[in-house]
């Protein structure tokens, strides 16, 4: 019986930065990493998968908010628009098929109305914070999470 070819991850992700209309920012601790704190990440789980679903999906998974197409939350989930190419960490790449290095990020904000208390997996993130988003963008310890934070003033209706 041959064994399973492994499943790898699809190198094209989304970040969503969750954040509430007074721009406090939830920000999780990764449980691989402990100090590594970031927003709501993750892969595509098929290449057809559409990316507001990857986003909705990975909100739900890391977090409990559901904001998939025909909750309370959907209204509050935006497509920046916005991606980035980045070499990923060496520490992941096992996680890929051989030969890739880098992946595309799909930045996504979500607009909850008050900053509430997650559920978290505790397998992926331990703890969590919601921070001004100044104050979150510094504490990220991803460049791209922190560049998307201070972008977050401009994807925010006034």
């Amino acid at each position: 019986m041959a064994a399973a070819a492994p499943r790898w991850k699809i190198p094209e992700s989304v970040l969503v930065v969750i954040h509430t209309p007074a721009l406090e920012v939830l920000l999780i601790e990764r449980a691989d990493t402990p100090g590594y704190w970031q927003s709501v990440t993750g892969s595509k789980d098929a290449e057809d998968e559409p990316l507001a679903l990857t986003a909705a999906r990975e909100v739900l998974e890391e977090t409990a908010f559901d904001c998939r197409p025909g909750t309370p939350l959907a209204a509050g989930l935006r497509d920046w628009a916005l991606t980035n190419v980045y070499d990923i960490y060496p520490r992941y790449l096992g996680r890929y098929a051989p030969g890739v290095t880098r992946n595309t990020e799909h930045l996504f904000g979500l607009c909850v109305p008050e900053a509430a208390v997650p559920t978290l997996s505790p397998r992926e993130h331990t703890a969590w914070r919601w921070l001004p988003w100044r104050e979150a963008a510094d504490a990220c310890f991803s460049p791209s999470n922190a560049e998307a934070i201070l972008l977050l003033p401009e994807f925010t209706p006034s």
